[in-house]
């Protein structure tokens, strides 16, 4: 078959990569208006960086993955057209700052009606509220000239950072479609392109809207584990507990198990908030406004971990940073991966900020361009210096944020960190990530979240 995914984002461009690399009998082309991230996947220097993706891309691209601007063409040419495309949070209207803009998606769907000669399989990659798949199939019924379209539920289950992993051994891949038996064969149609390398048993098919809904709960349960834990970390600074050991002894009990039970500045990342937001729009417009606000207040805990962490830093230093150098080690949201949307370093840098502090900020795969974009300075600001290692950043400073969990960061000389420092040297550990006790020894004034 022709598989077409429209979008080459952090979504499209890796499971396309990963589907092109395990079916070789099929020809998946990934397209895009933006010409520059189209270039970028053709090139040596991805747009997307994550662990094992330049890899698999080198080895099939020009043979059975194709990147191109020729969104018309490779309509017309497919079976099966994935979207792929941005959904970000309304700013604007009816439901700004939590329902869905869906505006791309729609595009999307008039472009098909437009452009295809026949039927179609349409495949809802992105992140979508339930029922979503409804207005698509509504535009494309609209404008079907006798053309038959299918409208399929594929939500991404991919963690950026492992998403190659991911990809390649699923937990579960979860295919939703209409029960009838146009729709039951379009969903084969999908199944049999995952068998090629994941068990029939851990693809699991539904109808439309629970698979649609699915996604948006998974996100938010892994968030509210989160944002649990982080409220204990609280109370743990409060009580002398320690936060690790509270999580890993309620982590052995089978109910809970151990996996993000983690202790942080908060969660980040292009998904997390962006999905309960949704979440949360969906039950007030259907009525269930306790239900909303259960699930907005996992969304109010993680930003109260946040700031939580910069008062803490501010507190530490004596209940002033202004004309202090603070290193800032980490940009990203998380480790192995160059996105920084909804990061916590952002937050917890614009805090610092506010205070007149002076920010020197070291991240080994996000550029400076894409740091001074975040935090709505340009490159001349004085406040703010773009470092090439952690040593540089961390010269002279008077405190040290880890705020990304690098591994680099672990392997780090920290005595020779503190000996370039200024005195009292502070180093605060959001993500958990080393031995406090150890540093407390060189001689830092060392915290971490929850852990005193």
């Amino acid at each position: 078959m022709k598989i077409c995914c429209i979008g080459a984002g952090y979504v499209g461009g890796p499971t396309m990569a990963m589907i092109a690399h395990k079916c070789k009998d099929h020809a998946v082309t990934v397209v895009d208006i933006n010409q520059a991230r189209i270039d970028a996947w053709n090139s040596d220097d991805l747009p997307v960086f994550e662990p094992g993706l330049d890899d698999i891309v080198r080895a099939n691209r020009g043979e059975n993955l194709f990147f191109s601007t020729d969104i018309d063409g490779a309509i017309k040419e497919a079976d099966i057209i994935f979207l792929s495309v941005n959904t970000p949070t309304k700013t604007y209207g009816v439901g700004a700052g939590r329902a869905a803009d869906l505006r791309y998606v729609e595009k999307c769907a008039r472009k098909i009606a437009e452009v295809a000669e026949e039927g179609k399989i349409v495949v809802e990659k992105s992140t979508l509220p339930v029922r979503t798949a409804e207005s698509v199939k509504r535009i494309l019924e609209s404008n079907c000239n006798g053309r038959k379209f299918q409208i399929l539920s594929n939500p991404e289950f991919l963690a950026e950072g492992t998403a190659m992993q991911d990809l390649e051994a699923p937990d579960r891949v979860l295919i939703g479609g209409d029960q009838t038996p146009e729709g039951l064969a379009a969903i084969q149609k999908l199944v049999d392109v995952y068998a090629a390398w994941v068990p029939r048993e851990r693809i699991l098919t539904t109808n439309l809207w629970s698979s649609e809904l699915s996604k948006l709960t998974a996100n938010a349960f892994l968030a509210q584990r989160i944002s649990s834990i982080n409220a204990i970390s609280a109370l743990c600074e409060a009580t002398g507990a320690d936060v690790d050991e509270v999580a890993h002894a309620i982590g052995t009990d089978s109910r809970i198990g151990p996996k993000f039970l983690k202790a942080s500045v908060g969660f980040g990342g292009s998904c997390f908030q962006k999905d309960i937001y949704n979440l949360v729009y969906l039950c007030e417009h259907f009525g269930l406004p306790d239900v909303a606000a259960y699930w907005n207040a996992v969304i109010e805990m993680n930003d109260y971990q946040k700031h939580r962490f910069s008062r803490r830093v501010l507190a530490s230093m004596f209940n002033t940073v202004s004309d202090k150098k603070i290193a800032i080690l980490g940009f990203a949201f998380k480790k192995d991966t160059n996105d920084t949307r909804e990061s916590a370093a952002i937050y917890v840098c614009g805090d610092l900020l506010e205070e007149q502090a002076n920010l020197a900020i070291y991240d080994p795969k996000v550029s400076s361009e894409q740091i001074h974009k975040d935090l709505g300075i340009d490159s001349a600001n004085p406040y703010v210096t773009i470092c090439k290692d952690a040593y540089e950043a961390t010269k002279d400073a008077h405190a040290a944020l880890i705020l990304t969990e690098w591994d680099e960061f672990k392997a780090l000389d920290y005595q020779k960190i503190y000996e370039q420092m200024q005195l009292p040297a502070f180093l605060f550990d959001g993500r958990n990530l080393l031995d406090l006790s150890q540093l407390r020894e060189i001689g830092f004034e060392a915290s971490g979240i929850g852990r005193g």
